[in-house]
């Protein structure tokens, strides 16, 4: 099968069956995408060291997830391959839970909104509305774009180059694949304004089995005023809710446990691999940060966010087969990457703050 029509295959059983937040991720860049004898379902996942990465869960009926799973797994097997699910969710973890030949870490939560709620939540938070009139003042608007205008567009991939320039880390793949202005059939695209220009955009795509959305990207270019980030989200929920959306989440928060213990759920040496990573780490990923962001716009519920191995201990090497999925290759050498990104952006500091002071 070409791989046009296994995107296509895979986009028709996505927008039937899409149930977790991630499902339709699994058509970006890089992902390959695995289909049952039957045809009725859709396995989209990286191969790195000995591992399959899938992207969340198969995308399927739900009556049928436990056989398709079983059958995904015996296609690896039979490659030499052990499947981790990363960023599953209930209904997967359901299934597995208890399951000794099953090992199971939770990776964070995931925040939730139905978005017919959302005109109550600004109305009783002052200092959300300060945000969003702090950017109106600066004569920020926000206006849908379809994918046409959107797909490609030069100004919004100029935004998108800032933005990353501003990351801790180098370009991540995978499930936060940065690159999908390229894709946007299905996705709905948000752009911020000011002056005439292009200043950020935000990403929605689909999670068609909930009538609900998943905010993909909320990008922020240099010249977007406080407050950007926040109307583009006020903007698009408040359209989507319009529409009868009933599902909306802002993806997972890493490391965060508001849906539940961490010390419960993960094994000794990775809570205190993962609490080291959240105290030391923010140079490179602001998970505080991020948590508190999504934090404020006040959630109605917190989803727990799995990572699931079909081996009885999750395993390190699991875990660096995963590192190895978002790093696009090395882990060591994204690292070094970010190490040599940081002492660049110390740099330049120094030198502005030099220069300022003479």
């Amino acid at each position: 099968m070409s791989n046009t029509a296994s995107q296509d295959r895979a986009r028709e059983l996505v927008l039937r069956y899409g149930w977790n937040a991630t499902s339709y991720q699994i058509v970006n860049p890089g992902i390959r995408q695995w289909f049952s004898s039957v045809g009725d379902a859709v396995v989209g996942y990286v191969a790195r060291r000995g591992v399959r990465i899938v992207a969340g869960a198969p995308v399927c009926h739900a009556a049928r997830l436990a056989d398709v799973a079983a059958e995904f797994e015996s296609d690896a097997a039979g490659r030499g391959e052990r499947v981790c699910y990363f960023c599953a969710e209930a209904r997967l973890e359901a299934i597995c839970r208890g399951n000794a030949d099953y090992s199971m870490v939770l990776l964070g939560s995931q925040p939730v909104w139905n978005p017919k709620q959302w005109t109550a939540i600004v109305k009783a938070k002052s200092s959300l509305r300060a945000q969003l009139n702090r950017a109106r003042n600066k004569g920020v608007t926000i206006q849908e774009w379809p994918a046409a205008r959107a797909q490609n567009n030069v100004e919004l991939h100029q935004c998108l180059e800032e933005w990353l320039a501003t990351r801790g880390l180098p370009p991540l793949h995978f499930l936060v694949e940065p690159e999908t202005l390229a894709r946007l059939a299905d996705r709905r695209t948000f752009v911020a304004e000011c002056g005439g220009e292009a200043v950020g955009f935000l990403i929605a795509s689909p999670v068609p089995e909930r009538q609900g959305w998943l905010v993909e990207q909320n990008v922020r270019g240099h010249g977007a005023p406080n407050g950007t980030t926040e109307l583009l989200l006020d903007a698009a929920v408040r359209t989507l809710a319009a529409e009868g959306a009933e599902y909306l989440t802002l993806g997972l928060a890493p490391l965060s446990d508001k849906a539940g213990a961490l010390a419960v759920e993960n094994p000794f040496w990775l809570r205190t691999l993962l609490g080291w990573v959240r105290a030391h780490g923010r140079r490179f990923y602001n998970f505080e940060g991020l948590e508190a962001f999504k934090t404020k716009f006040q959630p109605e519920k917190w989803e727990p966010v799995y990572a699931i191995a079909n081996e009885r201990t999750f395993s390190p090497l699991t875990l660096y087969a995963v590192a190895a999925a978002f790093s696009d290759g090395s882990p060591v050498m994204l690292l070094l990457r970010a190490l040599v990104r940081a002492a660049g952006a110390e740099l330049k500091w120094f030198f502005e703050k030099a220069k300022r002071e003479h």
